[in-house]
């Protein structure tokens, strides 16, 4: 990941990564990106832009295996997320789905994966202490909650799914307060003139519309300038 695309995805929201993804394939159909509503613990915050690390947990009752087993995975998560390339991000299924109750992503929790260099989390899960969050630490969440209930790690490093995206560890992933996506590989080399591109075109029709005296004639001659330059 070199610098600059790095420093432009950041600079730029999710919707534009995704738009922007079409456009570096030549088509629409691009999927790889989360369903529903995301609740977003700072709402101001840029963009999460990093390799994901995965992880699955639940809450909802107790572990059934062993206390030294439960002890033994849950040291292997944290050394999993404080290994590997950096960006990264946290990207961890709640398997309770709906129901979850465990809210893993807390001051304590989200303040060791900030201080592990990772940008953010991602889960299905819940969140908490809201106030009391580290600074520069978003988490996209699925739900707000005041238990940790039986939290617990069940698996480190395979894939997940969160609002209906799959995750593989180590995929690159973008979010922001609107959701966010897997960044396919094959896109990469051509995603920042992509996004320039994108930005460009859209120009064409935000700034008239946002002139003074802009009217349906101003619109349609602005519309067929930005079909022209999206074909």
């Amino acid at each position: 990941m070199n610098e600059e695309l790095l420093a432009l995805l950041r600079a730029v929201d999710t919707p534009t990564v995704c738009n922007a993804i079409e456009v570096a394939q030549g088509a629409r159909g691009f999927d790889r990106y989360t369903r529903g509503t995301v609740l977003c613990s700072d709402p101001e915050a840029g963009a999460i832009v990093g390799f994901a690390k995965t992880a699955k947990i639940a809450a909802v009752h107790p572990p059934t295996e062993p206390a030294d087993v439960i002890r033994a995975r849950r040291m292997e998560y944290y050394r999993h997320m404080s290994d590997g390339p950096r960006p990264a991000l946290a990207v961890v299924e709640d398997v309770d789905g709906e129901n979850a109750v465990g809210a893993y992503w807390g001051e304590i929790n989200t303040t060791v994966h900030k201080g592990f260099g990772l940008a953010g989390a991602l889960t299905n899960g819940v969140m908490r202490d809201l106030g009391d969050l580290p600074a520069d630490f978003p988490v996209l969440a699925g739900s707000i909650g005041p238990s940790h209930a039986f939290v617990h790690v069940r698996e480190v490093g395979t894939p997940v799914k969160v609002f209906g995206m799959v995750v593989q560890d180590g995929d690159l992933v973008h979010a922001d307060r609107h959701g966010a996506l897997v960044i396919p590989d094959e896109v990469i080399p051509n995603l920042a003139d992509a996004i320039h591109k994108l930005l460009e075109t859209e120009k064409l029709i935000l700034e008239p519309a946002r002139a003074e005296g802009f009217d349906f004639a101003a619109f349609e001659t602005a519309w067929a300038a930005f079909e022209r330059a999206r074909t």
